[in-house]
């Protein structure tokens, strides 16, 4: 936690849209283990995720797992719930299964205004058909969506989070996001 703002920690060893980190899996996840109190795993081969990885990490650490991927059919939630994932995040639609353990990310504003007012919700900052920065911003969702809230995207100190988010979604600045933890905190 971060001055009462949950941090999810992705283990993100690459991405369609460019990135790709200098560290291993197994050094990203021990960077997330210490930091998040959610841990992310890529289930989506495009980000080099797997469900396998999912039963990895769930070996590793008793924290919190989410399932990061578009899990674009129901069947897939079952798998990820089935191989240790504590929630799981599904783009652009409402699950019909294990609704209370998904975090849902809407494409658009227009989608945000669709899902159940009892849903957890993940604001990303990237648009995922072109890897580029999204027009509506986080104020934007913001202003539609008063529950659960989550910040992702394009984090990389602790001076990005937005104050009225109730979680953060690091990822490709990990170990940045980190070391401004510590500076901030002194630690």
């Amino acid at each position: 936690m971060y001055k009462g703002i949950q941090i999810i920690a992705e283990v993100k060893t690459n991405s369609p849209f460019g990135f790709k980190s200098d560290r291993d899996w197994n050094c990203l996840f021990k960077i997330a283990d210490r930091i998040g109190d959610i841990i992310s795993i890529h289930t989506d081969p495009r980000w080099n995720g797997s469900f396998d990885l999912i039963r990895k990490a769930r070996k590793l650490t008793d924290k919190p797992i989410l399932a990061k991927g578009v899990h674009a059919k129901d069947e897939d939630i079952i798998k990820a719930i089935e191989c240790g994932a504590d929630y799981v995040l599904v783009v652009g639609r409402v699950p019909r299964v294990y609704f209370d353990r998904c975090f849902i990310e809407p494409l658009s504003l227009e989608q945000l205004n669709e899902i159940p007012k009892n849903a957890k919700v993940v604001w990303n900052s990237r648009d995922l058909k072109n890897g580029e920065m999204k027009k509506e911003s986080f104020e934007d969702a913001r202003n539609i969506w008063s529950g659960w809230l989550c910040q992702a995207s394009n984090i990389k100190s602790v001076e990005d989070i937005k104050k009225d988010a109730d979680a953060v979604l690091v990822g490709s600045f990990l170990e940045e996001f980190v070391e401004s933890m510590r500076k901030k905190l002194g630690s």
